[in-house]
């Protein structure tokens, strides 16, 4: 699997996160095209996707985060890591996501952090084998009403 930065022709591959959030809608007014653009053209923002010949087959979106604390070192929050159902449980997103802690400590950052909404223990036993432990601090989540 070759893993990269998602460039503006990896827009359509993209598709992976109707598979992620398969309940949101359909967007075809053209703001999602706009928004990808944004991330990929974004210095503080990273969209990285593993490609299999061709095809776009796990990807996550990495945010960097400026900080005035931890000797100025920025951190980082991972978000929308989503795996190709039919490629699910074949070792590429834990690949993905050590690359991309590699990527983030190469960068300086003093920590990584993500949440899921996933309920399913095997879910929280992926992120726990990638490194990620669930008893270093609380998430609290805001949505407005």
């Amino acid at each position: 699997m070759l893993i990269r930065e998602a460039v503006a022709n990896d827009f359509d591959g993209i598709r992976l996160y109707a598979q992620l959030n398969p309940d949101d809608p359909v967007v075809t007014d053209g703001r999602d095209r706009t928004v990808f653009q944004t991330i990929v053209n974004s210095d503080h923002l990273r969209l990285f996707v593993g490609e299999m010949d061709g095809t776009l087959v796990t990807t996550c979106y990495l945010n960097f985060i400026p900080n005035m604390t931890r000797n100025v070192s920025p951190y980082c929050v991972i978000e929308n890591v989503v795996t190709e159902q039919a490629r699910r449980n074949q070792g590429l997103g834990k690949t993905l996501i050590k690359y991309v802690l590699d990527f983030a400590w190469a960068q300086g950052c003093y920590k990584v952090m993500l949440q899921t909404g996933s309920k399913r223990e095997s879910t929280h036993n992926f992120y726990k084998s990638c490194g990620f432990r669930a008893d270093d601090k609380f998430a609290f989540v805001a949505r407005p009403e």
